[in-house]
């Protein structure tokens, strides 16, 4: 396995949620209530974030610009989250300072998310694969330098759905099986309690955004020893 900033960052955190930087949620409602990017970035950084995701997707209000505007901001690794579906949008991420790209399997026919799975390893990104079912997993090489995360939504529905936590659950045993050292819960993780409940079944770490944007209290959401102790769900 090759070194991933992103990864060890992620597997190391007391804390290990990548919190995300996103304009608008799936319908479309503004998430940053007048704070800036710079300002939400240093709220995360005071709570422990390891890691932060920034939505460029122009569906929930994003542009590469944000991405720059973030990477100014903070040391921290930066996923670019996007539908990335070409070699040189690596090369653009990586210019922009991504140390890991979106790939979303659902998206992807099998050749691409091959081919750009290797290619986003050669670019010195880490390739953070989004699936929603086992079937999935079968088209992703690199599996032990890849963080596969289980996307908890639809994207046939542009993320308008509730969500199912029941399918993190679920994937968990065929995540650990591919190789990942890094499986991650993505999307419809409203409450500390259920990002606690996640962690005991597992998971290294969770990906969270419209929750994080509307919490008054970033502290409150769990951290790896709390859990531990934590009574089962």
């Amino acid at each position: 396995m090759t070194s991933s900033r992103f990864i060890e960052a992620l597997l190391g955190a007391e804390r290990p949620l990548v919190m995300e930087v996103k304009r608008r949620d799936a319908h479309g409602i503004d998430l940053m209530s007048g704070r800036t990017p710079a300002d939400i970035v240093a709220g995360y950084e005071a709570a422990g974030a390891p890691c932060i995701s920034v939505v460029t997707g122009r569906w929930f209000g994003g542009t590469p610009d944000l991405l720059r505007d973030v990477a100014r901001l903070t040391e921290l690794p930066l996923l670019q989250k996007d539908f990335i579906t070409r070699r040189d949008q690596l090369e653009t991420a990586r210019a922009l300072g991504a140390s890991a790209v979106l790939l979303t399997a659902a998206l992807l026919p099998a050749s691409s998310m091959r081919s750009l799975v290797t290619a986003a390893l050669r670019t010195g990104l880490t390739p953070f694969v989004e699936i929603t079912g086992e079937a999935e997993l079968e088209h992703v090489p690199h599996a032990d330098e890849c963080v596969i995360a289980v996307n908890n939504k639809d994207i046939k529905t542009r993320e308008q759905d509730s969500g199912d936590i029941g399918r993190s659950l679920a994937l968990l045993p065929a995540l650990t099986a591919a190789g990942t050292p890094c499986p991650v819960s993505a999307s419809a993780i409203d409450t500390p309690e259920t990002a606690a409940r996640l962690l005991r079944a597992g998971y290294r770490g969770l990906l969270i955004a419209t929750a994080l944007l509307r919490t008054e209290d970033l502290h409150a959401w769990p951290t790896v020893s709390g859990t531990r102790h934590a009574p089962a769900a």
